[in-house]
């Protein structure tokens, strides 16, 4: 029993994950995002992610397996929510983390390098002050717009002007037209 105990070295990855992780999804996304959401499920899957993938790559893992692997994280996309590119983006560098952190055949060193030039490069890449930052909000609108489809450039303007700010781009959601309500992402400049 105790040679199943983790090995120093697999702590030490942890650590590495763990302090990764916690900069880029609480250090970056969440101090310019605010995204409560996102930040609980990318960060609980990361330590997920590290925990499976380090107990696969410590014994003899097939490829039939892996395939079965990815066909369970399919299904979390045929079943969630629709999230935006920089959501999912951050996600994806959670789980990048994980995986980079929890391979046992590269050395420590390695693996803190990699892990930092990936946190490095989302900080600058996703910098305000290189892209002009724009905020989002989602909202409800209670009557669907026949604007919404047919003409986007007026919908666009219309939302600027009941939201009184600078509507940049909106995203439909979803449309329901037993109740006439219309469920739309806006993002928009202050």
């Amino acid at each position: 029993m105790l040679d199943q105990l983790p090995a120093p070295e697999t702590l030490l990855r942890f650590g590495i994950n763990i302090a990764a992780m916690l900069t880029l999804i609480f250090g970056l996304y969440y101090s310019r995002y605010r995204d409560k959401e996102l930040v609980t499920a990318a960060s609980l899957f990361n330590v997920f992610a590290f925990g499976v993938l380090t107990v696969l790559s410590s014994v003899e893992f097939s490829i039939t397996a892996g395939f079965g692997l990815f066909a369970i994280l399919a299904l979390f996309t045929l079943r969630s929510e629709q999230i935006s590119k920089i959501e999912i983006t951050y996600f994806f560098g959670a789980i990048a983390i994980a995986v980079i952190c929890s391979l046992q055949g590269t050395t420590l060193l390695f693996t803190g390098i990699v892990v930092s030039i990936v946190v490095v490069g989302a900080w600058a890449l996703d910098h305000p002050r290189i892209l002009s930052s724009a905020h989002g909000v989602k909202i409800t609108l209670d009557k669907i717009d026949t604007d919404a489809l047919s003409d986007p450039e007026r919908m666009r303007n219309d939302l600027s002007n009941r939201l009184g700010v600078d509507v940049m781009s909106f995203q439909i959601t979803a449309l329901d037209y037993i109740n006439d309500m219309a469920r739309l992402k806006v993002f928009y400049r202050q």
